[in-house]
C-alpha cells in the first residue's frame, strides 16, 4: 500500500487483486493525470492485468474523466480492467451477508458436490449441483453437472456443465484438455493435446464456447457473495 498526505490530489491504495485510486476534484485534470502516472510507474510490473477502481468521491459519475483515465491506464500499464466503485448494498443484502457470517457454514446444506480422486475411463459422474473434482479426469470419462465444473487436476475426458440449459455455467481445470465440452444447450470439440497445459476455463460468449486464461481473466473475480441455505 502506498500512503498519502490529506491533502494530495490522488490516493493509491492497494485492494483485493487490484488498486483503489480516490481522486480529488478540486484539483484540476491537468494535475491528476500526471499524478496517477508518477503512482503508476512507481507500481512497474504490479501494475500489469490488475483490477483499478476509479473513485470520484461525492463528485458524481465525472463520465468523461473516467473513459479518459481508463483508456490511459489500459494503453500505458497494461491493466485488465477498470471500474467504478461497486454500489453500496442493499439493506437486505447486507442482513443476509451478516447473517451467514454469523452463523457459519457447519450446517448448511451445499449447493456442490465435490469428490477427491482420479476419475477413470468408463466413469460417468452425474450431479444436479456444481461438481468439484480434486483429481484428474481421464480420457474416456464423463462429467455432467447442473452448474459450473471444477477440476482441479487434469481434465481430458467429456464434460457437460450448466444441464440442461443453464448458459451461465462454467468448465475451469487447472490443465484443461477435454476431449468434449457442452455448456447448457452449446457444445464444442476437444483441445489439441500439444497445446501447453496451463489453468484454462470454457465459457459461453455470443453463440459458442470460448477457452480464456484463467491468469487474465478470472472468472471467480465478479461473482456475488454466497447464501447459506
Amino acid at each position: 500500500m502506498i500512503n498519502f498526505d490529506t491533502d494530495v490530489p490522488v490516493k493509491l491504495k492497494g485492494v483485493g487483486d487490484g488498486f483503489w485510486i480516490t481522486l480529488d476534484l478540486s484539483h484540476p485534470e491537468d494535475v491528476l493525470l500526471p499524478e496517477i502516472d508518477t503512482l503508476f510507474k512507481k507500481l512497474k510490473h504490479l501494475a500489469i492485468n490488475s483490477s483499478v477502481v476509479i473513485d470520484f468521491g461525492d463528485a458524481g459519475e465525472q463520465d468523461d474523466l473516467f473513459e479518459k483515465i481508463k483508456q490511459h491506464l489500459k494503453e500505458n500499464f497494461d491493466v485488465a480492467k477498470v471500474s467504478r466503485p461497486p454500489q453500496k448494498r442493499s439493506i437486505p443484502t447486507e442482513r443476509i451477508r451478516q447473517r451467514d457470517l454469523s452463523k457459519g457454514w457447519n450446517h448448511h446444506r451445499s449447493d456442490v458436490l465435490m469428490l477427491r480422486g482420479r476419475v477413470r475411463s468408463g466413469q460417468k459422474i452425474e450431479s444436479r449441483k456444481h461438481i468439484i473434482i480434486a483429481g484428474d479426469v481421464n480420457p474416456g470419462s464423463e462429467i455432467c453437472s447442473g452448474g459450473d465444473v471444477i477440476i482441479l487436476g487434469k481434465l481430458a475426458g467429456k464434460v457437460h456443465a450448466g444441464y440442461p440449459d443453464n448458459p451461465n455455467a462454467i468448465i475451469f481445470a487447472l490443465e484443461f484438455k477435454p476431449t468434449q465440452v457442452k455448456i447448457g444447450l452449446v457444445a464444442a470439440a476437444g483441445i489439441d493435446e500439444d497445446i501447453s497445459a496451463k489453468p484454462e476455463y470454457a465459457c459461453i460468449e455470443g453463440d459458442g464456447i470460448i477457452v480464456k486464461d484463467y491468469m487474465k481473466a478470472n472468472p471467480f473475480r465478479n461473482m456475488p457473495w454466497p447464501e447459506a441455505i
